[in-house]
């Protein structure tokens, strides 16, 4: 079976370096005070969970021995309030640095959808969609335990490791010399695994993205699968995809799972040295307050080391994440203002293509050397064999891509000169593949003119012959319709889109096979609105039933990238040239049926 683009691992285009780190903390600047008043917080938290161990020194070591009653309840008094302030410091913590994390998560995915919104027709066209819905939801999600505590945990747990190391020394500076040793032995540890748990979470992170890709795919496919009872081959196909992912996740665990029975080894042989070693020192510097006081800091001494692999843990994952997300930021907008860029005036809707060439691909032409002038308010036409080029010349238009050479004009100015914003919302685009948003038909046409009255919404849809079958569904303009539109059939999709793009009351106007899916009684009504709504508007039709196009001011026969024939429909007829055969061929297909 041949392989598709939701089984086949990406490849990363640069590799993590620490700049992304970097990146990732100027997402945290904008919050420095929080940060800080947290850091305050934990530490503050840590230097009252330690005294513990000391209190219980004095306790066993001078209190007790002494039968102080007093001195007890007093050590007492101040082991209680440091558990309460350690409470009332990790409550504030986790509300400052939840709010914090999720406000800095939501930025991320801002910007990585806002820069979505402005890459190119190119971006989209050579990835599964699901691939991409994985890096603005899951990928971004991952970071969450790294910001809301990750960070600050490092740095308290780092604090409490330089303060506890202090008292283990001021305490016995012999045992913890013994506690220490088992440091660099956890660092070879550290440095032999990180390569292959990095390398195990880019897998992960592929394995997941696959998925994710062929899941959106099925579910957007849903109808053609059942239609052609394909349902067991696509589950065996899923298995695959499914189980390469459990696999990945599975070896990505083993791996970061090394690290923390490393560390609970080496504390437990470190401890047992310490009992050892502290056994046979009492009486000799040592005494049985020091020793219990020494365990209990051992036991601190190890847990921000083990907080601190685990942070290192969730960076190595994190990495994996932070690579995927910022190499589609990083990912070049082709189509952008070009410097200096200017707003466009209001047109009147000439277009003129000087000399235009342009390819999908180097070295393979869609476009070649085309030239034309449009005068403002005509209706052009054009036709041809699939993949002549004719829906590339409208997308030109728009700027959905730059070209490869020549200038394309409105009213004289070269587009590639003016903002992107100004051009296109002077046009109206009914492209070929009909999206129809969730939510209500009202909307759904609204979203070309978001200031639209109900009023004007409704004129636009009785203009193109739509409101006659919004008024039959149950209510109306307010009907809710799914992603898709997969409650409305094609041709009424196709109604409403155009309701959409006439709405916006463009200058120029471009129909992509705007009534293919429409009946032949809805046509001829549709064609009675246009005649109005396309007077005094530039308009680009591609049209595959040549009926419905006998009246434009000019139709261009499209062919290998180049214009092979132009003129009126009477004078192409006259001709007898490629238009004539196309014409013809249809028109004997429909006597014959």
């Amino acid at each position: 079976m041949a392989r598709n683009k939701f089984d086949v691992d990406e490849r990363l285009e640069s590799e993590f370096n620490i700049n992304h780190l970097k990146r990732l903390g100027g997402y945290i600047r904008p919050y420095k005070k929080e940060v800080l008043a947290t850091v305050l917080l934990m530490l503050l938290a840590s230097a009252a969970s330690l005294i513990g161990p000391y209190l219980i020194k004095i306790a066993i070591d001078a209190e007790i021995p002494q039968g102080d009653k007093k001195g007890l309840w007093m050590l007492s008094l101040v082991f209680i309030s440091t558990i309460v302030i350690t409470g009332i410091c990790m409550k504030f913590r986790i509300r400052i640095m939840s709010s914090m994390g999720q406000r800095v998560i939501e930025n991320i995915r801002l910007d990585l959808f806002k820069h979505l919104q402005k890459l190119p027709f190119t971006f989209y066209d050579n990835r599964p969609h699901g691939k991409i819905l994985v890096r603005v939801v899951n990928y971004v999600n991952s970071l969450s335990d790294l910001l809301s505590n990750g960070l600050i945990n490092l740095i308290t747990d780092l604090f409490s490791l330089i303060v506890i190391v202090c008292f283990m020394f001021a305490i016995d500076a012999r045992l913890t010399l013994i506690c220490l040793l088992g440091l660099p032995i956890l660092a070879v540890v550290v440095f032999l695994i990180k390569n292959a748990q990095r390398r195990a979470y880019q897998v992960l992170s592929s394995k997941q993205s696959n998925m994710n890709a062929y899941i959106h795919e099925s579910i957007a496919g849903i109808k053609v699968t059942q239609a052609f009872a394909r349902e067991e081959e696509n589950l065996k196909i899923f298995r695959q995809v499914s189980n390469s992912y459990k696999i990945s996740w599975l070896k990505a665990v083993s791996v970061q799972f090394l690290l923390w029975p490393a560390v609970e080894n080496i504390s437990v042989v470190t401890v047992s040295a310490v009992y050892i070693l502290g056994i046979s020192l009492i009486g000799k510097g040592v005494t049985v307050g020091v020793l219990i006081a020494f365990i209990g800091y051992i036991g601190r001494f190890w847990a921000p080391i083990t907080n601190i692999s685990n942070f290192y843990n969730s960076i190595i994952m994190a990495m994996a994440y932070l690579e995927r997300i910022f190499e589609t930021i990083d990912e070049e907008v082709i189509v952008q203002d070009a410097v200096g860029a200017k707003e466009l005036p209001d047109i009147s809707g000439s277009v003129s293509f000087e000399n235009v060439s342009f390819s999908y691909e180097e070295d393979k032409k869609i476009l070649d050397d085309i030239s034309f002038k449009v005068k403002e308010g005509e209706t052009i036409a054009l036709v041809g064999p699939t993949g002549a080029g004719k829906t590339t010349i409208i997308n030109l238009i728009s700027r959905f891509y730059n070209i490869d050479s020549g200038n394309i004009r409105i009213d004289g100015e070269n587009i590639s000169k003016v903002t992107l914003q100004s051009l296109r919302k002077q046009m109206g685009v009914m492209l070929q593949d009909t999206f129809i948003f969730s939510g209500t038909i009202m909307d759904n046409i609204r979203y070309g003119k978001l200031e639209a009255t109900d009023e004007e919404v409704i004129a636009a849809a009785k203009a193109v012959k739509a409101h006659d079958f919004i008024v039959t569904l149950k209510d109306g303009y307010k009907t809710e319709v799914n992603e898709r539109g997969t409650r409305l059939s094609v041709g009424q999709r196709q109604l409403v889109s155009f309701a959409r793009a006439l709405l916006a009351n463009p200058k120029i106007l471009i129909l992509d096979e705007a009534t293919s899916s429409i009946d032949t009684k809805t046509e001829i009504a549709l064609q009675e609105g246009l005649e109005r709504l396309l007077k005094g508007r530039t308009s680009f039709i591609i049209a595959h039933r040549l009926s419905t196009i006998k009246n434009a001011s000019r139709i261009m026969y499209i062919d290998n990238g180049k214009i092979v024939e132009q003129g009126t429909h009477d004078e192409l007829i006259r001709m007898k040239g490629e238009y004539y055969k196309l014409y013809i061929s249809q028109f004997d297909l429909m006597e014959a049926i």
